[in-house]
């Protein structure tokens, strides 16, 4: 029987049991759920055809309660609000359990991009050698950072595991019992997590997910590609942010950094218990059931806190003795699964991710400091008394060469203490779980070479006064330091401490370049363009100085924050941008939809490694010409100019503070940091996180950073018809390619309907007009660009979830405005009814939750 195409196998696996599964919610026994269930659709309908007829959201809801609930109190009307948002929010918990169990069904798991047809392909080319040769070095690794961009605590990911489970076996009592569970749940948080529990929950999915799915790809390669025979190289790991970020959060102590390394050793270890439990089942055989039994008694006493002396050395090396008695004299009977326990333990260690520590450079300017004057004023001779008087070369210089040890006691101030006490507890962690635990300090906000060299002496003069173990990698975030980069990494590469150090790492050098913010400062094109020329100057200098850099991108999420097709991104980089790692963040809703189940992990790791060895093996030319560049350059600049003039206009920030969700945020309670990096009163642009400031357009359907620009710069190429060149350009690039396809998906997701009534505003009017026009524009020329008759029409599955998705927070979307609407009355009445605009801003940031959870089909 031939296979469906993907559409139908979506329409009739995910959309067709949405329908089904819904109406279940309505003969659940709570009264109230069941009186919700029957007036929700009507409110559905309602708004539907209230925006068709350009109403807006106060007179939609207004409308609803004069036709159907004319008798309601204002009291009874607002409880039943807050009951749809209830509703609205299992609603999308459901629909992501449906596409969680259809995954394998709807996307093929041995197709394009898939380890099985890379091997075809190759096997096809006579590439297999080269193949080989390239697995032995490439890497890909995924890092799970502690940006919550998601709210679901840790029971609704449980029941949403669970409930995945029941809807794939199609279990209809289970199913019903698991959505009134659902009912009764409660979605959202009282108080805010600790970085500790931001930490547990992620190891969630290290446990639950990354340990089986990692051991299967990697088993996969051993098998097909390896022929069987050891692999050195690990190939995929996992970085772990939780707990080591402490970049504006003064919530994250080294105490933290120290209890979350210790649960991470701790679940790995537990992880290899249960491994081992089940293995010694069947290996009832002479010479081996003793050994394994040994192991388990060994593992179990590390969990229950009692003294072992197991090492990861010996646990490999009883693991192999095992894997060699049963080729010897047992048949290789279960040869296969001791090999794959063998492969995990090489994957994950005693350490499970490797913990990143972070902070800002400005941070640590203050720390440093500090260190510095306390040092002088207790006479040690580390620093020279004039050492804040000399240059910033001379100050590298001093720092390059830097000698001694700090004694931290002599610190006074509290915060200092803390970060040079985080530069110890990185060393207590490769003592106890392997240095691989705890390597790579990120330094974010760098902008000089002062910046990293400060660090470099911290961690010398604090904890590694012998031999630094530790990766140090600037993160270049803004346009100007982006352009500034390769300027800073020359000067490292030639200051001969640093370049002694970089040789004792096996000349490898980590840049992260972060989207997030590169995109708030400088839109979408440009940051975009910016990051790849980068790239290509980091790529350059390094190779000249025979160092492989490696490139951490901070993607992982929308478009809007530098995220989208995460797979094609990294297949349409050229020759010109080193490529043997891939290693990108991925953060809040986009690890539970991308990698949030065995399916989804295994499928997306391997499209990333498809997508990472394909651009180094095939004969493909992704390079770009000098044309091409011309034109990206150009459309850039337009587009960076469009965007900061938008960015400069004066109603800009309060139109974000006084119109969206923006303050909303920080009540929330998703995150242990603050929604702020500054301690200013008012809002200043540049201390938004860029997690809050594009969420605020998403929540508005507006989703302005990831297309404000765009329209512009392709209009002035129309205007002065020389449109062909932009043509050719998406036909001939497929970096362009990609972008263009990824600013369609936040232009899917905008619904300026909702918004409509702020063009009658007479503050924000004019403001709303000018985002509203560059929409049209955008979406306009992409679909000349392209040719296309409708955004995304090469991705129709991708385009039918968002519609399911956008259709179901629709109501949820209308309420939000409208209790903002009531907020701004109640605030401008003569008398403030601070009762009421409680309950209004409650409205508001309960509505939050299910905007952001539907939100799901972002990279």
């Amino acid at each position: 029987m031939p296979t469906q195409p993907k559409l139908t196998r979506f329409n009739q696996n995910v959309l067709s049991k949405y329908q089904i599964y819904n109406s279940i919610f309505m003969t659940l026994p709570f009264y109230s759920v069941t009186k919700t269930g029957a007036l929700l659709p009507l409110f559905h309908e309602t708004c539907q055809k209230g925006f068709a007829h350009q109403e807006d959201p106060t007179t939609i809801v207004t409308t609803f309660f004069k036709k159907y609930q004319a008798r309601r109190s204002e009291e009874s009307q607002i409880n039943l609000l807050f009951r749809f948002i209830q509703y609205i929010e299992r609603q999308v918990v459901l629909f992501d359990a449906i596409e969680d169990a259809a995954f394998p069904v709807v996307n093929n798991m041995d197709g394009i991009g898939t380890l099985r047809s890379l091997k075809e392909n190759v096997t096809a080319d006579n590439k297999m050698d080269t193949l080989k040769k390239y697995l032995e070095e490439f890497k890909v690794r995924i890092v799970l950072t502690a940006h919550p961009t998601q709210f679901y605590p840790g029971s609704v990911l449980g029941i949403i595991t669970d409930l995945t489970e029941a809807i794939r076996e199609n279990d209809l009592l289970r199913i019903n019992d698991l959505l009134a569970q659902l009912g009764k749940t409660p979605f959202f948080k009282d108080k805010k997590p600790s970085p500790f529990d931001e930490a547990v929950s992620l190891i969630w999915y290290l446990e639950n997910v990354f340990y089986k799915s990692f051991g299967t790809i990697y088993d996969y390669i051993q098998q097909n590609i390896f022929d069987g025979q050891q692999i050195e190289n690990d190939i995929i790991n996992i970085g772990f942010w939780p707990g080591g970020d402490r970049d504006g959060n003064p919530f994250v102590t080294p105490e933290i950094t120290l209890k979350v390394a210790g649960r991470l050793r701790l679940s790995i270890i537990k992880s290899y218990y249960r491994n081992i439990r089940r293995l010694k089942r069947k290996l009832t055989f002479e010479g081996v059931e003793s050994r394994m039994a040994k192991l388990e008694d060994e593992l179990y006493k590390i969990i229950t806190n009692e003294t072992s002396s197991l090492t990861l050395p010996f646990l490999i090396s009883e693991l192999e003795a095992v894997k060699q008695i049963i080729i010897d004299n047992h048949h290789s009977l279960y040869l296969e699964e001791v090999k794959s326990l063998l492969n995990k333990v090489h994957l994950f260690g005693f350490h499970f991710a490797n913990l990143d520590i972070r902070q800002d450079s400005r941070k640590h300017n203050q720390f440093f400091n500090e260190m510095v004057n306390t040092l002088i004023e207790s006479g040690s001779d580390i620093f020279p008394k004039n050492y804040h008087d000399l240059s910033e070369n001379e100050q590298v210089e001093i720092l390059s060469a830097v000698n001694g040890k700090v004694d931290l006691s002599l610190i006074k101030d509290e915060e200092t203490l803390m970060a040079l006490n985080t530069m110890k507890a990185i060393k207590t962690i490769q003592t106890t779980n392997g240095e691989k635990a705890a390597n790579r300090y990120i330094i974010s906000n760098n902008q000089t070479t002062l910046n990293v060299m400060q660090l470099f002496a911290m961690l010398k003069l604090v904890a590694f006064h012998d031999e630094l173990t530790v990766d140090i990698g600037p993160l270049f975030e803004t346009i100007t330091d982006l352009e500034n980069a390769p300027k800073v990494m020359e000067e490292l590469y030639t200051n001969p401490e640093y370049a002694k150090h970089l040789k004792s790492r096996g000349n490898k050098q980590t840049i992260m370049l972060g989207f997030s913010d590169g995109t708030k400062d400088g839109g979408y094109l440009m940051a975009n363009w910016s990051i790849y020329k980068a790239k290509e100057a980091l790529t350059s200098v390094s190779r000249k100085y025979n160092v492989k850099v490696i490139f951490f991108d901070g993607r992982g999420g929308p478009p809007a924050r530098g995220g989208g097709n995460t797979h094609n991104f990294y297949a349409s980089l050229g020759p010109t941008i080193e490529d043997e790692e891939v290693q990108l963040t991925i953060q809040g809703q986009t690890i539970s939809s991308n990698f949030g189940t065995l399916e989804s992990a295994q499928y997306n790791l391997e499209q990333l490694i498809s997508s990472g060895i394909g651009n180094s093996i095939s004969d493909k030319d992704l390079s770009m010409s000098e044309e091409n560049r011309a034109v990206m350059t150009d459309l850039a600049n337009r587009s960076y100019k469009a965007y900061s003039d938008f960015k400069s206009h004066p109603k800009f920030i309060s139109y974000l503070e006084n119109m969206s969700t923006l303050k909303y945020y920080a009540k929330t309670n998703i995150g242990s940091r603050p929604s702020k990096r500054g301690k200013s009163d008012g809002l200043v642009f540049e201390d938004l996180r860029a997690i809050p400031f594009v969420g605020s357009w998403s929540q508005l359907k507006q989703n302005v950073p990831g297309f404000f620009g765009v329209g512009t710069a392709l209009k002035y190429y129309e205007d002065a018809g020389e449109f062909d060149k932009v043509q050719s350009l998406i036909k001939t690039s497929d970096f362009f390619k990609t972008l263009i396809g990824n600013s369609m998906m936040s232009l899917s997701k905008s619904f300026f309907d909702l918004t409509r009534y702020m063009a009658q505003d007479s503050e924000y009017g004019e403001f709303w007009k000018i985002i509203y026009n560059e929409y049209e524009t955008s979406k306009r020329l992409i679909l000349k660009l392209t040719g296309y008759k409708e955004l995304m029409e090469e991705e129709q599955v991708g385009k039918a979830s968002i519609a399911v998705r956008e259709s179901i927070v629709l109501p949820l979307l209308t309420i939000q405005q409208y209790a903002l609407k009531k907020i701004q009355e109640l605030e401008k009445a003569e008398v403030r009814d601070e009762a009421q605009i409680k309950i209004f801003e409650k409205m508001v940031t309960r509505s939050l939750f299910g905007n952001i959870n539907a939100s799901r089909n972002s990279a």
